[in-house]
């Protein structure tokens, strides 16, 4: 059994529609009102994306345990 895909968009896909945003935002082109609907758009991936990263992070510390602990003091060494 598969697990049902999310309905949100990938990382990748939020992050390409946010460079698309960027670069319409430096193009000065925009009119004040779209700049700030852009911009809004903008800050809202961005922090999706923020999101989606925090999470993975969470996972990956939870499924390596102590073996990150481990790589982390070697490291530090």
């Amino acid at each position: 059994m598969t697990p049902p895909k999310k309905s949100n968009t990938n990382i990748e896909s939020k992050l390409h529609e946010l460079e698309g945003i960027l670069e319409e935002l430096e193009s000065g082109e925009l009119d004040l009102d779209d700049a700030l609907k852009k911009f809004e758009k903008g800050i809202k991936l961005s922090r999706e994306c923020q999101k989606t990263l925090e999470e993975a992070e969470l996972k990956i510390k939870v499924l390596m345990g102590d073996e990150l602990k481990d790589s982390d003091e070697t490291l530090s060494q």
